[in-house]
C-alpha cells in the first residue's frame, strides 16, 4: 500500500460543542506553517514597497501592456516599462497632493482594466491615499453608495463611465472635488462637471499638473488602509472591506513561499492577460504579485468576447478566471473535437486516456505523455496562444470533469483556488500536477489557518466522516473590518475566526473541497431543508440547461426553476421536432417545456435525489442570468431577491398551476 500524500498539517484538535455552542473541527495550516508563521520579509511590508523595490530590479522590464484601437480594431500590444510607469505615478501623485488630497483621504477609481487604473492605483500608494474601486455590476445605486459610503473625494474615471458618474442620480458625486479621466472629456461632461462644482481633468492635463507641481512622496506604514473593496453581498447595500498593506504585501510574500516548493519558477518574462475586474480582489492580488516579481501584465481590450483575440496576440503565460471562462474554453475545444473525422477523435480519446493514466499514477503532465502532447494536445495548447504555463480557477467551483480535461489537454498547470475579498484572495489553493486535488481547492494557503464549524439546520458535523461544516479562516491575511459596520463586522469574525458562509468538506489528505453555501438553504413547507445552490450544480450538467435558479419557499411544498436554454441544444431538439422558430419563441412551447422537465427529472435520478428536490415546473429563459438586468454579482453569483422580482409574476402563475394540477 502506498502511503498517503498530505497537504496539510494539523496544529490542534477539534471541540464538541458546549451550552448551545456548535461544535468545531480540528485547525489546518500549510505545511509551511507547521511550526508558526514564517517570518514576514521586513522589506516588503507595504505595497508601495512591493512596487518601488520592483522598479530598482527591474526598471527596464515590460510592466504594462494594452492595445490600441485602430479603425474599430485592436491593433498590437503597445508596453509601458517599469521606469516609465514609475515616473508617471509620481507625476499623478503630485497632481493629486496639488489638487488637494491628503494621506488618508479616499481616491475613487472608476473604469475597466487598463494601465491607468494602476497607474492612479500606485499614485495612492506613494501617497498613503486610500483606494477605493468603484463599479457599477454590484447595481444600479453601487457608485453612488460607495462614493457617499466611503467619503471619496477624487474619481479616476474612464470616458465610457463618466455619464454614470454625472448622471443626477449619482448624487453623492456633487461631493467630489476632481475628477480625472483615463483619456479626455467632452466639453458638455467637462460643462456638466463645472456645474457641479467638480474640477475636470483630461489625463495629459493632469500629467501636467504633477510635473509643474512636484511633490515628495508620503509612503505609508504597514498598518495604515490599502483599499477599501466593496464586494456585492447577495443582498442589502454593498460590504467596504478594508485590507491594510501588511495585508496585502504579507499575502504576497506568502504566494513567494508557496512557488518556492515547485521546480517551474516563475521568471521575469511571464506575462499575465488581466481581464477579471481590477476592482476585484482576485486580479488585484495577481497582478501585484506580477509587479513584485518584475513580470508583464497585458489587458484585455475591453470585449470578453473577442478575449480569444487577445490571447493570440499577447500569447499569456498565465491566465486566472472564473469556472465560466473555462467552461468556454472546454465547449470550445469539445466542438473543435466533433469536427473531426470518426477515427481522428478515437485517436484523442485514446490519447486523453491514456496521459490521464499517467497523470492518475504520479507523472508529472509535461512527462505523463510526450508523444500524446506532440500528436494531439499541443493543438490546444497552440489555440491558448502556445506559452500557457498555469490556469487559476476562482470564484466559483470549478466541475471536476473540466478541470480533468484541462489538465489533460492545455499542457499547462491547472489549479483552483478559494477565497473572499475578506480573506484578501485565496485562503486555500491546490498544487500543480497532484491529480488528487481535482475538484478541491487545495490546502490552506501560507499565512492563514483553517477549521470547519458545525451547520446543525443542515447537517454537516466538522467531528463527522467525512468531516464537513462552514469554513472558518484566520491569521495574518484577513480584512480588519467592515467600513463603518461594526455590527456585520462582529457578525462575521467570531472569537478571531472570519465565518465565510461557505460549506467545506475535509478529506483525509488535508485538501478542502466546497461543497455547498450556507445562506442558500430553505425549507419547504413539509418541513424539509433544500440547500438550492447545490441543486443547481447538479442540475446545470444537464445537456439542454445552460443555467437555472431553482426556487422554493417555505409556503410551497414544490420547487420550480427558471432554466436558460443551451442554444444548440435547444435547435437541436427544435430539428428534430420539427420546430423553426427562434430560441425566444421555443421558450413557449409546451413540448419544450416537457421535454426540459423529463430531462431534470433523469439527471435527479442519476443522482439519487430525494423526491421533494425534484423540479416540478419550469419556466424557459432564452437569455443568460446578466448584470444588465442585475440578476447575478460581478463574479455571476446569482441575486436570488433580484431573480425573484424580475419573475415573481410567472412565478405566481406557475404555482397556481401546478397546484390546480394537483
Amino acid at each position: 500500500m502506498e502511503e498517503m500524500k498530505v497537504f496539510s498539517v494539523k496544529v490542534e484538535d477539534g471541540r464538541e460543542g458546549q451550552d448551545g455552542k456548535p461544535s468545531v473541527g480540528p485547525i489546518y495550516r500549510n505545511l509551511l506553517a507547521k511550526n508558526g508563521y514564517p517570518p514576514p520579509d521586513p522589506d516588503m511590508s507595504t505595497t508601495w514597497s512591493l512596487f518601488s523595490s520592483s522598479v530598482r530590479k527591474h526598471s527596464g522590464n515590460r510592466m504594462l501592456g494594452w492595445r490600441k484601437m485602430v479603425d474599430g480594431k485592436a491593433g498590437a500590444y503597445i508596453w509601458k516599462t517599469y521606469k516609465e510607469v514609475y515616473d508617471e505615478v509620481l507625476h499623478i501623485g503630485s497632481a493629486l497632493r496639488a489638487s488637494g488630497a491628503e494621506p488618508g483621504c479616499r481616491i475613487g477609481i472608476y473604469g475597466a482594466n487598463c494601465p491607468q487604473w494602476i497607474l492612479a492605483m500606485e499614485a495612492c500608494g506613494a501617497h498613503s491615499v486610500v483606494c477605493v474601486p468603484l463599479y457599477d455590476t454590484l447595481g444600479p445605486g453601487a457608485v453612488n453608495f460607495i462614493i457617499d459610503h466611503a467619503e471619496v473625494d477624487f474619481v479616476f474615471v474612464q470616458d465610457i463611465k463618466v455619464k454614470e458618474l454625472l448622471d443626477p442620480n449619482c448624487k453623492s458625486a456633487q461631493r467630489l472635488k476632481a475628477m480625472v479621466c483615463f483619456t479626455s472629456l467632452t466639453e458638455e461632461n467637462n460643462a456638466k462637471a463645472s456645474q457641479l462644482g467638480i474640477k475636470a481633468y483630461s489625463w495629459i492635463e493632469f500629467l501636467c499638473m504633477g510635473k509643474k507641481n512636484p511633490h515628495e512622496t508620503s509612503p505609508p506604514q504597514p498598518f495604515n488602509i490599502c483599499t477599501i473593496m466593496y464586494t456585492s453581498g447577495t443582498s442589502g447595500d454593498p460590504k467596504g472591506v478594508v485590507l491594510t498593506h501588511e495585508t496585502i504585501a504579507t499575502f504576497v510574500y506568502g504566494v513567494d513561499l508557496f512557488l518556492d516548493q515547485f521546480e517551474d519558477k516563475m521568471t521575469v518574462n511571464d506575462v499575465y492577460l488581466s481581464f477579471l475586474p481590477l476592482a476585484h480582489i482576485l486580479d488585484r492580488v495577481i497582478e501585484e504579485y506580477f509587479f513584485h516579481r518584475g513580470a508583464s501584465v497585458g489587458y484585455y481590450h475591453g470585449n470578453l468576447k473577442e478575449l480569444r483575440d487577445d490571447i493570440t496576440e499577447l500569447k499569456p503565460t498565465f491566465l486566472a478566471g472564473v469556472p465560466r471562462v473555462f467552461d468556454m474554453i472546454h465547449e470550445g475545444i469539445k466542438k473543435a473535437l466533433e469536427e473531426l473525422s470518426p477515427l481522428r477523435r478515437r485517436i484523442f480519446d485514446f490519447l486523453y486516456k491514456y496521459k490521464l493514466s499517467w497523470m492518475n499514477r504520479g507523472y508529472k503532465h509535461k512527462q505523463a505523455s510526450p508523444l500524446a502532447d506532440l500528436l494531439a494536445f499541443r493543438k490546444v495548447k497552440a489555440k491558448l496562444g502556445g506559452r500557457l504555463r498555469l490556469l487559476i480557477s476562482g470564484g466559483a467551483p470549478l466541475s471536476s470533469e473540466v478541470e480533468e480535461f484541462l489538465r489533460v489537454t492545455c499542457c499547462a498547470f491547472v489549479v483552483q483556488g478559494y477565497g473572499l475579498t475578506e480573506t484578501c484572495g485565496a485562503c486555500a489553493v491546490g498544487y500543480p500536477d497532484e491529480m488528487c486535488m481535482v475538484g478541491t481547492v487545495g490546502p490552506p494557503a501560507v499565512y492563514n489557518e483553517l477549521r470547519l464549524e458545525e451547520v446543525s439546520e443542515m447537517g454537516y458535523n466538522p467531528l463527522g466522516n467525512p468531516p464537513c461544516g462552514e469554513i472558518c479562516v484566520r491569521g495574518k491575511t484577513i480584512f480588519s473590518e467592515y467600513y463603518k459596520n461594526p455590527e456585520l463586522t462582529r457578525e462575521s469574525i467570531k472569537d478571531g475566526w472570519f465565518h465565510t458562509g461557505d460549506i467545506g468538506k475535509m478529506l483525509p489528505n488535508g485538501v478542502v473541497k466546497i461543497i455547498d453555501r450556507k445562506k442558500n438553504l430553505i425549507k419547504l413547507s413539509q418541513g424539509e431543508y433544500v440547500a438550492l445552490e447545490y441543486l443547481e450544480n447538479v442540475y446545470g450538467v444537464t445537456p439542454i440547461v445552460d443555467d437555472v435558479w431553482v426556487y422554493g419557499n417555505s409556503f410551497k411544498s414544490m420547487l420550480v426553476a427558471v432554466v436558460v436554454l443551451h442554444e444548440d441544444n435547444a435547435k437541436k431538439w427544435a430539428n428534430l421536432n420539427g420546430h423553426t422558430a427562434s430560441l425566444s419563441e421555443l421558450c413557449s412551447v409546451n413540448q419544450l417545456q416537457s421535454y426540459v422537465l423529463s430531462e431534470l427529472k433523469s439527471t435527479a435520478e442519476k443522482n439519487k435525489m430525494r423526491g421533494f428536490e425534484f423540479i416540478k415546473g419550469v419556466i424557459l429563459e432564452p437569455y443568460p442570468f446578466d448584470m444588465e438586468r442585475d440578476l447575478v454579482t460581478a463574479t455571476l453569483k446569482k441575486k436570488r431577491n433580484n431573480l425573484l422580482k424580475y419573475y415573481q409574476a410567472e412565478i405566481d402563475a406557475l404555482y397556481q398551476k401546478l397546484t390546480a394540477k394537483k
